[in-house]
């Protein structure tokens, strides 16, 4: 078998809890499912953070940086944040966690 790379997308870009009950929300919840990925195999985990309350994509750099630090704690994988963001989204605020935390 050749060399492969498994990438675990936690949320997609658009996607919120009116979709599936099952869409990590909160940093805990997102932490938890970055872990059970990396135990999976999973090499890289992909990252849209959400605000807690409504569930909508957020570049709030703070709950970034609680995900950021929490998935670092538990599992070695490498963390790709997004610029992605949501929907009405800015530039500055679509690159606001690159500039943060890299």
């Amino acid at each position: 078998m050749g060399k492969f790379i498994v990438t675990a997308a936690l949320t997609g870009a658009i996607h919120t809890p009116t979709m599936s009950p099952h869409l990590p929300i909160t940093p805990d919840e997102l932490i938890k499912e970055a872990r059970l990925a990396s135990e999976a195999g999973a090499s890289v985990i992909h990252i849209h953070a959400r605000d807690p309350e409504t569930g909508m994509p957020t570049a709030d750099t703070a709950i970034f940086g609680e995900i950021l630090s929490g998935i670092k704690n538990q599992c070695d994988a490498v963390i790709c944040t997004t610029t992605g963001g949501g929907f009405g989204m800015d530039v500055e605020q679509r690159v606001s966690v690159v500039k943060t935390y890299s």
